[in-house]
C-alpha cells in the first residue's frame, strides 16, 4: 500500500515510521531546507531526533508528489497537521485523486468550535471517504517501536480496514469503531484536563488530588460528548479514559508541561516558546469552554484552565475556586 503523511512533525514523523514496517511511505513537509536535512540524515533531527528512518520511509517537500503517491482506492492519506491546519490542508488536497484520508490531531477548532470530523464533512462533503486515528500514544514511544493501540473511527468500514490492514500488526494494535465524535472529544478534552493535572502536581498538591482531577476530568469529558452525540462507552476506551490517563500522567505529554509551567508562574508565550511544538491543549481549552457555556455544560476544571491561559487569573486562584465548589452528587 502507498501512503502519504502531511506533516513532518515529531507524530507525523513517528507515525510515517509506523506505517512504514509494511507500507511504502511518503512523509511531506513544508520547510524545503528541512526536508534535504532530514533525507541526507535519514532522521528527523528536529522533532525526533535519533531515531533512523526505515528504508521504506521516504521524504518530500513536493506537495504534489505526495498527494500522487497516496492517489487511489487502495491507497491512504495521513494529515499529520494540528487542527487550525485541517481545514486548509484537506482544501489543498480536493483537486487530487484522493479516496482516503485521516487525520491525527485532536481537539475543536478555535474559531468555529467544530470537531476535525465536522471540518472534514464541510470541505470534504461525501467525496472522500476519511476518519479519525487517535488512542494514547506519544511519538518517541511509537518511533522506538514500544507497543501501543490506537483507534480508528470512520464511518467508511471500507476505510477502517484499510488502515487497520496497514497499521495492525507487531507492536501497534488497532481497533475500530464509527463513533467519530466520542473518539474526538475524548482526543480534545483530555488535553485540557493534563494541564490542570500539570497544575496540581506542579503545586505540590499531592496523589490523591491528582487522581481526584483526572476522575473529575474524566466526568467533563464525558457530559460534553454525550450531549454532542457520544456514546458513553467510546468515552470509557482507548481514545477516552485510555489517552486521559497517558496525557494526564506522562512526562512526555506536553499539554503536562504547560500545566506544570503555569504552576511556576510562567507566562503562557514564554511555556509555548520553550516548549517549540504545539500544545493542542492550548487552543482547545478556548474552543471547549465557549461551547460548554453555549450548551450550559458545567466543566469546571476546563473553565480553570482556559482562566489561567487567557484570563490573566493565578494557577493558586483557580484551585481556589475549584476547592471551594459546593458538595455535590458524583454522579453529577
Amino acid at each position: 500500500m502507498n501512503i502519504s503523511v502531511l506533516g513532518a512533525g515529531a507524530w507525523g514523523t513517528a507515525m510515517a515510521m509506523a506505517f512504514a514496517a509494511k507500507n511504502q511511505v511518503l512523509l511531506w513537509g513544508r520547510n524545503q531546507q528541512a526536508i534535504a536535512t532530514m533525507q541526507a540524515e535519514r532522521q528527523n533531527q528536529a522533532y525526533l531526533p535519533g531515531f533512523a528512518f526505515p528504508a521504506a520511509l521516504q521524504v518530500t517537500a513536493d506537495f504534489s508528489a505526495a498527494l500522487a503517491h497516496a492517489a487511489g482506492p487502495d491507497n491512504l492519506l495521513v494529515v499529520a497537521t494540528s487542527v487550525s491546519g485541517l481545514r486548509s490542508t484537506l482544501e489543498s488536497c480536493l483537486p487530487y485523486q484522493t479516496t482516503n484520508i485521516i487525520w491525527l490531531c485532536k481537539g475543536f477548532e478555535e474559531h468555529s468550535q467544530l470537531l476535525p470530523h465536522q471540518v472534514a464533512q464541510a470541505v470534504l462533503g461525501d467525496k472522500v471517504a476519511f476518519g479519525a486515528l487517535s488512542g494514547p500514544s506519544f511519538a518517541q514511544e511509537v518511533a522506538k517501536g514500544l507497543p501501543c493501540a490506537l483507534t480508528i473511527a470512520s464511518s467508511s468500514s471500507q476505510l477502517s480496514q484499510l488502515v487497520v490492514q496497514a497499521l495492525h500488526g507487531n507492536a501497534v494494535r488497532v481497533y475500530s469503531t464509527d463513533d467519530m465524535t466520542g473518539v474526538e472529544v475524548g482526543g480534545a478534552v483530555k488535553n485540557i484536563m493534563a494541564i490542570a493535572t500539570g497544575i496540581v502536581d506542579g503545586m505540590g498538591l499531592g496523589l490523591n488530588a491528582r487522581a481526584a482531577l483526572i476522575t473529575r476530568g474524566l466526568a467533563e469529558i464525558s457530559r460534553l460528548g454525550v450531549a454532542l452525540g457520544a456514546r458513553a462507552e467510546t468515552l470509557m476506551g482507548l481514545t477516552g479514559v485510555g489517552d486521559l490517563i497517558l496525557t494526564c500522567t506522562g512526562d512526555l505529554s506536553r499539554n503536562r508541561r504547560v500545566g506544570l509551567a503555569l504552576a511556576q508562574g510562567k507566562s503562557l508565550e514564554n511555556i509555548v516558546q520553550e516548549l517549540g511544538h504545539v500544545a493542542e491543549g492550548v487552543r482547545c481549552a478556548q474552543a471547549v469552554r465557549g461551547l460548554a457555556r453555549e450548551l450550559s455544560i458545567d466543566m469546571p476544571i476546563t473553565e480553570a484552565v482556559a482562566g489561567v491561559l487567557f484570563d490573566g487569573v493565578s494557577a493558586q486562584q483557580v484551585m481556589g475556586r475549584l476547592l471551594a465548589r459546593d458538595a455535590k452528587q458524583e454522579s453529577q
